[in-house]
C-alpha cells in the first residue's frame, strides 16, 4: 500500500517535505496546487510553487486553472521537471477556485470541454511520466452513472490514476467519506488505471477501516493529519518500512527534534517547531513567512492539551521574534507538553 501526502495551500512546500522526511516520509508527495495561468505569465513567485527539495523524484505536480489552452502549455512546463508526474486538480471545492472555473468545475462543466482538456495535456506528458486526475463525486445531485461515466472518459483518455476524496463538492469533512467509491472504482479500472483513497484517515485504527473498506486501493492519501503529526506516515507502516531515499540532502542537525532510545524515539516539539520556523526563512519568500507559518502552526498546536491556547497564542504572534518567544514561553509554563513519543514498530 503506498503512502502520499495530499496537496494543501500553504503547507505543501518544501519545508513541510523536508519535516515529514526526517521521520521517513512517504512514497509520493503532491504539490500544493499551481495555477495554470500564473504559471505562464511567470509570476514572481511561481519559483517557489515548482522547487521539488528536498526529493525531486517523489514530486507529484498538482495543476489546476479554467483555460484549456493554459492548462496545456502549463502542463508541457511542469512535466520537463523532476518527479513522478502531473494531476490534474477536479476536486477543490473551494468557492474561489469553483467560481474561477478550476477544481471541481471540471466535473460539473460540459464533459466534451473537460474531455478536450485532458486530450491535450495526455497529448504532451512524456512516456515515462505519469497523467493523473484528483476528483470528488460532483455535485449534491450526482448519480452513479453520471459519476462512472465521468471516470470512464478519464481513463480512455490516457488518466492513469484516479484519487478520490469521496464526497459530494459542498459535504465538509464532518460527514463520513463513501468509500464505498473508491472500492467501486478500483474493481472497475483493476489491472488497468491505480486508484488512491483520500479522506478521514488520521491514524493507525482509520488507516486500516479504510483500507478493510476498499482493499483494491492502491494508495492512501493523507493531508491535515500528517501536519498535525508529520510523523503519521512512520506511526502507520514502521520505521524500518520507510527507506532513506537516495540524494536527499540534510543538515548536521537537521533531526534535533530526534531522540531514539530502545524502540521509542522522543520528538523534542519546541526543537521541531524551531527549525520549521528556520526552514521556512531559507525555503520561503518573506511574503510567505506569515501565511505559512499561521497555518501549519494552526494543526501544530492540535498536538496539546490545551491546543485552542497554544493556537491562539502562535497564529497572533507579530512576527517570527515573537513566534519564537511565544513558543518559548508556552513550554516554559506548560513542559509536559513539549515531549512527544513514537513507538517504532
Amino acid at each position: 500500500m503506498r503512502l502520499i501526502c495530499g496537496p494543501m495551500a500553504t503547507i505543501s512546500h518544501p519545508v513541510f517535505r523536508i519535516l515529514l522526511e526526517q521521520f521517513g516520509g512517504c512514497d509520493e508527495y503532491f504539490t500544493e496546487m499551481i495555477n495554470a495561468g500564473t504559471l505562464l505569465t511567470g509570476g514572481q513567485f511561481e519559483s517557489y510553487y515548482i522547487n521539488p527539495a528536498p526529493v525531486p523524484q517523489k514530486i507529484v505536480w498538482q495543476l489546476t486553472g479554467h483555460d484549456e489552452g493554459h492548462m496545456v502549455e502549463a502542463a508541457r512546463r511542469l512535466v520537463e521537471l523532476p518527479g513522478i508526474g502531473l494531476d490534474l486538480n477536479m476536486g477543490c471545492s473551494a468557492p474561489d477556485i469553483y467560481k474561477y472555473g478550476a477544481g471541481i468545475s471540471w466535473m460539473l462543466k460540459d464533459i466534451e470541454e473537460t474531455r478536450q482538456m485532458v486530450r491535450g495535456v495526455r497529448a504532451v506528458v512524456p512516456q515515462g511520466k505519469r497523467l493523473s486526475v484528483k476528483l470528488r463525486l460532483g455535485d449534491d445531485n450526482f448519480t452513479d452513472d453520471g459519476f462512472f461515466s465521468f471516470t470512464d472518459m478519464l481513463v480512455g483518455e490516457g488518466v492513469e490514476l484516479l484519487t478520490l476524496h469521496p464526497r459530494t463538492k459542498k459535504e465538509k469533512l464532518v460527514r463520513p467519506p463513501r468509500y464505498e467509491y473508491c472500492q467501486q472504482l478500483a474493481e472497475r479500472y483493476k489491472g488497468r488505471v491505480s486508484v488512491y483513497l483520500n479522506g478521514n484517515v488520521k491514524d493507525k485504527p482509520s488507516f486500516e477501516n479504510a483500507v478493510a473498506a476498499c482493499p483494491d486501493v492502491e494508495g492512501v492519501m493523507i493531508s491535515r493529519a500528517a501536519v498535525q503529526k508529520p510523523w503519521i506516515f512512520r506511526e502507520l507502516v514502521g520505521e524500518a518500512a520507510l527507506r532513506e531515499p537516495q540524494g536527499v540532502v540534510r543538515s548536521a542537525n537537521s533531526t534535533s527534534f530526534l531522540r531514539k532510545l530502545a524502540n521509542i524515539t522522543t520528538i523534542d516539539m519546541l526543537q521541531l517547531a524551531l527549525e520549521y520556523i528556520k526552514n521556512i526563512q531559507l525555503y520561503q519568500p518573506p511574503e510567505f513567512w506569515k501565511t505559512r507559518l499561521q497555518r501549519f502552526f494552526t494543526y501544530y498546536a492540535q498536538n496539546f492539551m490545551f491546543s485552542h491556547y497554544a493556537q491562539t497564542q502562535f497564529i497572533n504572534a507579530h512576527d517570527i521574534p515573537d513566534l519564537e518567544n511565544r513558543l518559548n514561553d508556552f513550554f516554559e509554563k506548560c513542559p509536559e507538553e513539549r515531549f512527544q513519543s513514537i513507538i517504532d514498530f
